[in-house]
């Protein structure tokens, strides 16, 4: 892993500026050889910066750069790195990066200069994961809680119960060697105890991750309803700009309209969807098909009524009556009206997701868990904690037993933190990366 690798660490395309990453054995070798200057980068002084121009190997001048030093193991990636800060586009970084390949650099991979950073130790998995999160935000929220994972939150939450879970472990297995007779009378308690506090915090973290993915997913809703409810009036309301086309005529909406808006932080997949009714045309009857088919997938369903219905609503819908200003609604229903009170409707709208969605009120600001490999290994360490305690419980019998869901707990711990990894894993978790990080 410690060949020289280079890549184009900004967005490609028109851009007045672009950085180029060069890290590795022997970067400042081909930093001296690309510059040619009489104070060659080699001889400079890290976290010091030059103005220098780009040469071909025909004396060629590619470009005019600040070059900027950084010396292992104080990088990014922990090795030595020389940065190129040239002019952006899509000709002049290619120049440089040929150059580079040229004089003995090779293409990076997808995510290699940040699975260089977790290799040197220069952050545990969850921060590495964090830094794909951060480019990956869609909102402020997310991009925060994914800045408090790459500065350590998750991790350090995690990596106490991951030592105190193995040690644990370790010294169960110990004590196989010993007879029952021998070990203290309130053996069995204190562990049960121990191992219970352990298991709290396991799901406690758990509790994070609806939320947490909600953050970072966002969340289908889906208006339904028949035809002339006010779907489309209450798309356009929510989502501030004028999106549907409003009419009175039935069968206006005949395909999905999607958007999506933040709901504190939260991105909603605002779907607007075709009258529910026995349309009388092929193109709104397969609207409806669609409309139908969406409500099995949503998080969300709000079912609008504007007059006296008699059929069922979706199971699980939220039904909610519009135009109250014209049809007076069944008591204790929640009913809106769009036309005559906007900016309420749109208010008790907001308040029914939030609700239904279970979102907590500001930003959280502890540790949360961030994808699906972190909620299945916790998880799996939740599980085996309490069926170590249950093994525990059953006296001298569950010795064994116990000692090995401990350690189960342990490596799914140690797994989320990258204590314990296989080449496939890496593979996996950066690949998801662009190609500068």
């Amino acid at each position: 892993m410690s060949e020289p690798i280079a890549a184009l660490a900004t967005a490609s395309g028109m851009g007045g500026v672009a950085v180029i990453r060069l890290s590795g054995d022997r970067v400042y070798a081909i930093a001296d050889a690309l510059t040619r200057l009489p104070f060659p980068p080699s001889q400079r002084q890290p976290g010091t910066f030059v103005y220098a121009s780009l040469y071909g190997e025909n004396d060629e001048v590619l470009d005019d750069a600040i070059l900027l030093f950084f010396r292992a193991p104080h990088s990014y990636t922990g090795e030595d790195t020389v940065e190129f800060h040239v002019h952006g586009g899509q000709i002049v970084p290619q120049k440089v990066l040929k150059r580079l390949w040229e004089l003995g650099a090779r293409p990076a991979q997808a995510g290699e200069f940040t699975k260089r950073a977790f290799l040197n130790g220069r952050m545990d998995l969850t921060q590495a994961e964090a830094v794909a999160d951060i480019i990956a935000a869609r909102s402020t929220r997310a991009e925060r809680a994914a800045r408090a994972n790459l500065q350590g939150c998750l991790g350090e939450t995690l990596s106490p119960l991951y030592e105190d879970v193995l040690a644990h472990a370790v010294q169960v297995e110990h004590l196989l060697d010993f007879d029952e007779g021998e070990l203290p009378a309130d053996f069995f308690s204190d562990v049960i105890e121990r191992l219970s506090q352990l298991a709290e915090h396991t799901k406690s973290l758990l509790a994070t991750w609806h939320e947490s993915r909600l953050v970072r997913e966002g969340a289908l809703v889906v208006i339904a309803g028949k035809p002339n409810a006010g779907k489309s009036t209450l798309l356009n309301l929510l989502l501030g700009y004028d999106r549907a086309i409003v009419s009175d005529e039935a069968g206006t909406t005949r395909d999905t309209i999607e958007e999506t808006f933040l709901l504190d932080g939260v991105p909603i997949r605002l779907t607007d969807t075709a009258g529910l009714r026995d349309a009388p045309g092929l193109v709104e009857r397969e609207g409806v098909s669609r409309a139908k088919a969406l409500l099995e997938y949503a998080d969300v369903v709000l079912y609008l009524i504007a007059e006296p219905d008699s059929s069922e609503p979706p199971e699980g819908a939220i039904v909610i009556h519009t135009k109250a200003d014209l049809v007076a609604p069944p008591h204790g229903s929640l009913a809106i009206s769009v036309h005559e009170q906007p900016q309420l409707a749109r208010a008790c709208v907001c308040s029914v997701l939030r609700k239904a969605l279970q979102l907590s009120a500001g930003e959280t600001a502890h540790a949360t868990l961030a994808n699906e490999r972190q909620f299945a290994l916790l998880t799996n360490a939740d599980s085996a904690l309490q069926e170590a305690i249950l093994a525990f419980k059953k006296g001298e019998i569950g010795y064994v037993p116990a000692a090995q869901r401990l350690r189960a707990a342990a490596e799914a711990l140690g797994d989320i933190l990258g204590r314990t990894y296989s080449e496939d894993l890496l593979d996996r978790v950066f690949s998801t990366f662009c190609i500068g990080k």
